[in-house]
This record gives structure tokens, sequence and C-alpha cells, in this order.
């Protein structure tokens, strides 16, 4: 399964980071907890070269919870910031501002020193698409400032928030690199819905995602769908068992594997299938 997705705004996204970053203090990377190095665009260490960064692992609400708590040790030994937040609650949120607030009174003391006026602390929120920016800077905003949507790309243009007690924030455009090398990374976008349906072949996506989650999350499927994994050991079987469980029939009573694939997707999207991680950091288990 070949994956590649690159479109043209993209190229001029990363053009306009590039120039916004010169206009802010700190970054907020944001990525989807589910896959937090696959949700991480490596273009992210070099664009923030020199700024202070925090990383927040978003939908933490549909992710492992012990799995999140494993990639939050794993990603502060980095050297940055990490927190494991979810927007559509506002769960760990406190402790980002607090953590906004201590980098705003340290610019303050810096400017002081410097002899200069002081100024709020500029944020760029940063990530690539589908991960929930746009989520993150409305419930910091405390309204709704960006608009937001399930499908990739949906956050454009540049948008300046300002924040209770002052910090300003912005917004940018979802940035993926131009070349997916790892395939399984494209895979695991794939499965979270940040690369179109369009450009994947859904039943053998689906079929991925069975096989992982009857080796990793035994019990989920039959949690949900009612159906024996013990039976079916061929993830096609068991797209084909799905389909007939939702009355997803073709003309004939064959299965109809795309609207299979789809419920699929939308009950793992939706933590319907349970809270689910695709991706450990080495040595890590589920």
């Amino acid at each position: 399964m070949q994956i590649h997705w690159f479109p043209g705004h993209m190229a001029k996204a990363k053009r306009e980071i590039n120039e916004l970053l010169k206009l802010v203090d700190l970054v907020l990377e944001v990525r989807d907890a589910r896959i937090p190095v696959s949700s991480h665009n490596p273009d992210i260490n070099r664009l923030t070269a020199g700024k202070e960064r925090i990383i927040l692992l978003n939908k933490s609400d549909l992710a492992d919870s012990g799995a999140n708590t494993t990639w939050s040790k794993h990603l502060t030994q980095e050297q940055t910031a990490v927190l494991i937040v979810n927007a559509q609650n506002g769960e760990g949120f406190q402790s980002l501002l607090k953590l906004l607030k201590k980098s705003g009174t340290n610019l303050a003391t810096r400017l002081k020193e410097r002899g200069r006026l002081p100024r709020p602390l500029r944020i760029l929120v940063v990530g690539i698409p589908n991960v929930g920016k746009s989520t993150v800077l409305n419930r910091l905003a405390g309204r709704k400032a960006a608009r937001t949507g399930d499908l990739p790309g949906v956050t454009r243009g540049k948008q300046w928030i300002t924040l209770p007690g002052g910090m300003e924030m912005l917004d940018s455009p979802g940035l993926l690199p131009p070349k997916i090398d790892d395939q399984e990374v494209g895979i695991r976008l794939a499965m979270i819905g940040t690369i179109p349906e369009d450009l994947v072949d859904q039943e053998e996506l689906a079929c991925r995602l069975l096989s992982f989650l009857t080796r990793n999350y035994p019990g989920a499927l039959n949690a949900r769908y009612e159906m024996s994994e013990q039976l079916l050991i061929d993830s096609h079987d068991l797209l084909a068992a799905l389909a007939k469980k939702r009355g997803c029939l073709q003309a004939g009573g064959s299965p109809d594997f795309l609207r299979a694939a789809r419920i699929l997707f939308d009950d793992f999207r939706s933590g319907k299938l349970g809270r689910i991680t695709l991706e450990l950091p080495p040595g890590g288990t589920l």
C-alpha cells in the first residue's frame, strides 16, 4: 500500500510558517495521542529550532491511557515539555495555561533585562492536518476562534487570537511532509483520517486495522459488533463478518466491503471501539 499526499497549499504553508516563526516566542505542537510519532512532521524540528516548544498529545480520550503515560515520559526525555490533553473537554489545559504563564513571565524578565518594553507572549500553533489544532486554539481562547472540521486541511489563513491574560496566539495550516517514506506511518495517518480516503484502498486499510485490533486489543471487536475474533483468523473474513452484522450487503447478498470499512473507521475514530493507540515508543508494549 503506497500513500503519498502533498496538496499544493502545503508547500505554501511551509513557507508561511517559516515566516510566522520569526514573530513568536513559543510553539505549541499538536499531535494525535493515538500516533504521537506518525502525527509529527520532522520538518517542524528544523523550522522551530531555537524556539521554546510544548508538545500537546491531543485526543487523549481516544488513546490507550497507559500508552499516553508511556509516550509522555518518552517524549519528555527529549527535553521538551509534553502534556496529555483533550481539547474537546479541556482536560490538561490548566497545566498548559500554567506553562504558558510561566513562559510569559520569563519573557517579561528577559525584556526588562534588555531595557525593552513589556509585550504579550506570542504563540504559534503547529501540527499536521486533523490533529485538532483549531480545537486547541478554541479551548484556550474560550470561544470559537478558528474554523474547525473533520476533514484534513480545513484550517486556512492567518488568525491572530488574543487569549485570556493578554497572550497572543496564531493558528497555522496543517503541514504534512512532502514524502511519506515509512509506509507504516502513512497507514496510521490514513487510519485516523488525515489522508483523504480517495487516496487509500479503504478495504485493505480496514483489514490492516482489524488485524491490529485482534492482536493488540482482543475483545474490542466482539464488544462492539458481537462477533467472534477467534473463529475468523483472516482479517478479510472479519471485514466480511462485520459487513453481515451491520447489513452492508450488495445485490445478491455479497458483502459490501467499502460500507463496512467506513463503519469500522467511524467507530474507531469516534472511540466506539474503545481507547486505542496505534504505536508505542521502542520497547513499549500495549
